[in-house]
C-alpha cells in the first residue's frame, strides 16, 4: 500500500534523498533575495524601475526567509544520509 503524504516525508530516507533538490531551490530562493535586495538599492535612485525600494527591500526579505526551509530540508537530508 502506498504511504500517504505525510508519512513519506517523516521517512528519513525520503529526507536523505531529497536533499540536492532541496539545497538547488533554497540556493536559487537565495539569489533571487539577493538579486532584489539589489534592485532595492538601484530603485532607491529616483526615476528607475516600477516598484519603490521598499517594495524590492520586501521582496528579498520574502525570498530569503522562503529559502530557509529548503536550507533547513538540505540539512537534514545531509544529516540523515550521514547517519545511515
Amino acid at each position: 500500500m502506498a504511504k500517504g503524504f505525510m508519512e513519506k516525508r517523516i521517512d528519513p530516507k525520503w529526507v536523505a534523498d531529497m536533499a540536492s533538490t532541496s539545497g538547488i531551490w533554497g540556493g536559487a530562493l537565495w539569489i533571487l533575495g539577493f538579486i532584489f535586495a539589489m534592485l532595492g538599492i538601484i530603485a532607491d535612485a529616483p526615476g528607475t524601475l516600477g516598484l519603490t525600494a521598499m517594495s524590492w527591500f520586501m521582496l528579498a526579505i520574502v525570498f530569503h526567509l522562503a529559502s530557509l526551509s529548503y536550507w533547513l530540508a538540505w540539512a537534514l537530508g545531509v544529516y540523515f544520509r550521514a547517519r545511515s
